[in-house]
């Protein structure tokens, strides 16, 4: 156990978006966790909750602000627009380096079990620098986002990502491990496979996922593939050396194809040869779309990265470690 490392200063960082109906209440399971952990002694009364709004097109912003206004533990930040889940946690995070020795990060709508970040602040005490959040499982899950979710996750390991079965971006990371992600200047941003690249000590923690009680999932299809997209096209090559292998495979295919065709010139049976012709189309038609594609999406990603256009922009940004050393805030 490391003595330098007990009582500090928490920084929990919650992405919102469109989260009216389920802030109020989740706002309040944070303070109270909050107030358990200060009254333990286990994080240091300089510790926050930092609100994340990603753009909202609802109330969340005049919410974080009344919560704000009534309680010096609360603070938040807004996007100018809508710049994605993974962009919100990482503007916490890097907001929240100047001030704690480690932050938590947590979904807005509570379905991760809060009463897990006691294991992970003793993981960080005992010496992690970095805390995965691991659910137990996904019975909270319908059928076919269980089967993507593995899908997801067994793809991601095939090509190469180290990431975690059934991670979530529910983990913690101290200031030594936000230093280094600030070194890393993706715009496609996928957290659970550029955090485990940093490579510092780290540890698991696993936590029960509870139904959604409030308001409807911020996550659905399309942005979930977007983000595998993110994941699978930013840490491996693989899909373009597949697009190699294809290409080797048509070869192959054509070779075989023009030996059918001298066959039945020889032979004279040129009318037969005409299903044999179309599928070979067809076939090679796909696959050098498929391959277009996946090319395409590599090139698509490396025109964004060679912008160098900034992450997001701060609309708005409440003051929170001012207020606690007792200065004004406007």
């Amino acid at each position: 156990m490391d003595n330098s490392r007990q009582k500090g200063v928490l920084y929990i960082v919650v992405p919102c978006y469109n989260e009216e109906e389920a802030l109020e209440t989740s706002a309040g399971k944070l303070l109270d966790k909050l107030h358990e952990l200060k009254k333990r002694e286990i994080i240091s009364d300089r510790s926050m909750i930092v609100f994340v709004d990603d753009g909202s097109k609802d109330r969340t912003w005049e919410l974080i602000k009344g919560l704000y206004a009534v309680s010096k533990e609360i603070t938040g930040l807004r996007f100018a627009h809508n710049r994605g889940h993974q962009n919100a946690i990482l503007a916490g995070m890097m907001y929240a380096r100047k001030y704690c020795d480690f932050t938590i990060t947590i979904d807005a709508d509570l379905q991760q079990d809060i009463n897990a970040m006691e294991h992970f602040i003793s993981e960080y005490v005992n010496g992690s620098e970095v805390v995965y959040g691991v659910r137990n499982s996904r019975n909270t899950d319908g059928f076919f986002k269980k089967f993507s979710a593995t899908l997801f996750y067994k793809t991601m390991t095939l090509m190469g990502c180290d990431i975690y079965e059934n991670s979530a971006d529910y983990r913690l990371m101290s200031k030594k491990a936000l230093e280094a992600l600030s070194e890393y200047d993706e715009v496609n941003l996928f957290l659970r496979g550029i955090i485990p690249d940093i490579g510092f000590r780290s540890s698991v923690v696993h936590f029960e996922v509870f139904p959604r009680m409030q308001g409807k999932s911020k996550y659905p299809l399309s942005k979930m593939a977007a983000l595998a997209a993110d994941g699978i096209t930013s840490f491996s090559i693989k899909p373009i050396r597949m697009v190699l292998m294809m290409g080797i495979l048509a070869m192959l295919v054509g070779v075989g194809m023009i030996v059918h065709i001298i066959y039945e010139h020889y032979f004279g049976y040129t009318v037969s040869g005409w299903s044999s012709i179309l599928m070979s189309i067809w076939v090679l038609g796909g696959a050098v779309l498929l391959s277009l594609g996946i090319i395409g999406e590599y090139v698509g990603r490396n025109y964004l990265e060679t912008k160098r256009r900034p992450r997001y922009y701060f609309w708005e940004v409440l003051p929170g470690e001012e207020r606690q050393d007792g200065q004004k805030t406007q």
